[in-house]
């Protein structure tokens, strides 16, 4: 009887140590290719071919300012970035949730050691500006560049999203934007043939701009802009002789100040000139200032929806 017994027990106990090993067999399939969160690597195509990454990254360094733009808009703080084009080191409207990145260099010039230091899992630039060292970041970590900056702004953004793992919520944002373009449209369809001119004004030059950051923001408003406005490029550096091509039913005037003072003085200097007084949209007081932090250098989505919101200030006060 105790024989049986035995033999009883010792036929469970292999049982149990089959479904013990069975529970605790090696992933196969989709579960190896997954982090211990549960999500599966991915491929993300970009302007440099494309990068494999695993799971939602922790620790990204962005060399871009409308990466860093979009990555707080997207609930991202990074661990690193380039320092803005105007502010020391950050603009003043990203000041309080950029405390504590580090610094890693300008974005025409980073920093790898100092990028290599942080141990990134994701590196976010552009061809651009960084097509020459994309091998380096590489080989430090996942690496997406964008193509370039400015009008591909919602490209970029969905790209910068992809690459972090935020897809939904660059969804809901890119939702939310489409109905303030919505809203704004149907709020102003009587003044949507507005022609809105925009000039910069930079230390020792000035640029009509054609099709930039700020110039895809307003043409997705659904306004219209100057003939002699309207083209492929980027800006024009232009000089006194071209004054009349800024004329418009709307002038944006923008001012890339470092400091100095020269490129307030430059703006003076020709908003004085007769030839500037003569245009349309001077003496029918159509000229406002436009800060050019928003309206050109962040060249992300909190930037354009700082611009849509200075559109319609200007159109509820716009008569033609």
């Amino acid at each position: 009887m105790k024989g049986l017994i035995w033999k009883r027990l010792i036929a469970v106990v292999f049982a149990l140590s089959l479904i013990v090993a069975g529970c605790s067999s090696p992933a196969t399939g989709d579960e190896a290719n997954s982090d211990p969160g549960g999500e599966k690597e991915r491929v993300v195509k970009h302007a440099m071919g494309e990068t494999t990454i695993e799971g939602t990254p922790e620790r990204v360094v962005v060399l871009t300012n409308d990466a860093v733009d979009d990555a707080l808009a997207l609930g991202v703080k990074p661990i690193g970035a380039v320092q803005s084009w105007i502010g020391d080191p950050w603009y003043d409207f990203i000041a309080n949730d950029m405390e504590g990145v580090e610094l890693v260099g300008e974005e025409v010039q980073p920093n790898l050691e100092k990028i290599a230091s942080l141990k990134p899992d994701l590196i976010i630039g552009s061809k651009v500006r960084h097509e020459k060292i994309y091998d380096q970041l590489s080989e430090i970590a996942p690496t997406v560049f964008s193509e370039t900056v400015g009008h591909v702004w919602k490209e970029n953004f969905q790209l910068y999203a992809e690459a972090m793992g935020k897809n939904e919520e660059a969804d809901q944002k890119l939702k939310d934007w489409n109905q303030k373009v919505e809203e704004f449209q149907s709020k102003y369809k009587d003044k949507l043939d507005t022609k809105v001119s925009i000039v910069r004004f930079l230390p020792g030059m000035v640029r009509i701009h054609h099709n930039g950051f700020p110039d895809s923001v307003v043409a997705e408003a659904g306004l219209d802009r100057p003939k002699s406005q309207q083209s492929e490029e980027f800006a024009s550096e232009v000089t006194e002789e071209r004054i009349p091509d800024m004329d418009g039913d709307i002038l944006f005037v923008l001012t890339f100040e470092e400091g100095d003072g020269e490129a307030s003085e430059l703006k003076e200097e020709w908003m004085d000139k007769p030839l500037f007084k003569k245009l349309d949209v001077v003496k029918k007081g159509n000229v406002h200032e436009a800060d050019d932090i928003f309206w050109n250098l962040s060249g992300g989505i909190l930037g354009a929806e700082k611009m849509l919101e200075d559109l319609e200030s200007v159109l509820e006060k716009y008569k033609k």
